[in-house]
């Protein structure tokens, strides 16, 4: 907005600014603003392949990660199912160990009982008298009760001993059951954690590549937003430079058309008026000294033309003239354009009547733009105005 501004305050009194100096004045810094621009365009450029380029890496870079963060994932996946599986097994082998500790358990408390039980009958076979087998013969009735009488002692005391031989079998089986167990436990817990660990490890890699992608598409964000910021910065010079060609080019239309319209009238003594515009001090003493020319009373930036053909003698600062432009026309003639903003030729230069040697300003001794105007004959200043 604010260059807009600028452009609309810079054309705006183009078709109201009656003086020609002026409008000079406005084109230059229109022709200063646009080479500022210019340059300004071409660092925003610079900056924009600059970022184009770090931008093109950075996804190039995202892209790779994405392969390795995709294996990584992997990896870890198969790594946390066989995780899961060892895992499962664990739980499934302290289950068992479980188990078969309370069956133990059960097995000690059986096989006590029955030791129990067998020790309790030893102690009243020794306090009772012992049953022989002379004794059950001698208290049967009979042979049938005889023999199972025989059979039920032998069978007692034979059950007896088996009950109690099985039971402490079990006891020891079961026991190197579940110290079976317990190694088969041991083994899988170094193996689940040894798992574990593989995973854990696995996990902070995946992570890292992560984080690292998370990075590079932060810093790939950060690089697409400055983009943006300079290609609308590129856009606005642009289009302020568009603008501003617009007006100078306007201007100087203006400037032509004010050159072709400057004088052209030419004295008796072969003298044209450099610019168009009052004399606002004349040849003659002033201020207690020698006033060695006239003062034309023009805008500062007023093309300033030759008087006459000839050659330029002088060109640049001389004191209280301040930037001076000095001709040599032959035949001892001589002229000097003084107190110019700029000067447009160069030393040594031939210029034709009416060429554009300089503008109008102020510098050396001035107080205000205006041009100072002096003709010499064989170097002596003589009254202008004679010769104009």
């Amino acid at each position: 907005m604010a260059r807009r501004l600028l452009v609309c305050l810079l054309l705006f009194p183009l078709a109201a600014a009656p003086a020609s100096g002026d409008t000079w004045h406005r084109k230059r810094e229109i022709d200063e603003r646009i080479s500022v621009l210019n340059s300004k365009i071409a660092t925003a450029r610079a900056k924009e392949g600059v970022l184009t380029q770090q931008i093109s890496v950075t996804t190039t870079k995202i892209r790779a990660l994405d392969d390795d963060v995709q294996r990584a994932q992997g990896k870890l996946n198969r790594l946390a199912s066989e995780l899961a599986v060892h895992e499962d097994r664990l739980a499934r082998l302290n289950e068992l160990f479980l188990l078969q500790t309370k069956k133990l358990n059960l097995l000690r408390r059986a096989y006590f009982i029955a030791l129990e039980r067998v020790e309790t009958r030893l102690i009243d076979a020794y306090e009772t008298p012992s049953v022989s087998s002379v004794d059950v013969m001698l208290s049967t009735t009979s042979f049938s009760n005889l023999i199972d009488e025989l059979e039920y002692v032998n069978r007692i005391q034979s059950e007896n001993k088996q009950v109690s031989n099985e039971l402490f079998s079990a006891r020891t089986e079961m026991h190197a059951i579940r110290e079976r167990t317990r190694k088969t436990k041991h083994d899988a817990i170094v193996e689940t954690n040894a798992v574990r660990a593989r995973v854990a490890e696995q996990h902070s890699v995946t992570q890292e590549l992560i984080s690292a992608q998370q990075q590079l598409a932060a810093a790939r964000s950060s690089k697409r937003e400055s983009l943006a910021t300079v290609q609308q910065s590129k856009d606005e010079f642009l289009a302020e430079v568009e603008s501003l060609q617009a007006a100078s080019q306007a201007l100087a239309a203006k400037l032509r058309a004010s050159s072709s319209s400057s004088p052209s009238h030419v004295s008796s003594s072969g003298f044209i008026w450099p610019v168009n515009g009052p004399i606002t001090s004349s040849y003659g003493p002033r201020w207690g000294r020698m006033h060695e020319g006239i003062d034309i009373g023009v805008g500062s930036g007023t093309p300033i033309h030759a008087a006459a053909a000839g050659t330029v003698v002088y060109c640049g600062w001389m004191g209280g003239y301040g930037n001076l432009v000095a001709i040599d026309h032959g035949g001892g003639l001589s002229t000097a354009y003084a107190h110019q903003s700029s000067i447009a030729a160069g030393c040594g230069q031939s210029v034709g009547q009416g060429d554009v040697i300089g503008y109008v300003g102020s510098t050396g001794h001035s107080f205000g733009p205006h041009l100072h105007f002096e003709i010499r004959v064989n170097g002596s200043p003589v009254d202008p105005l004679r010769y104009l």
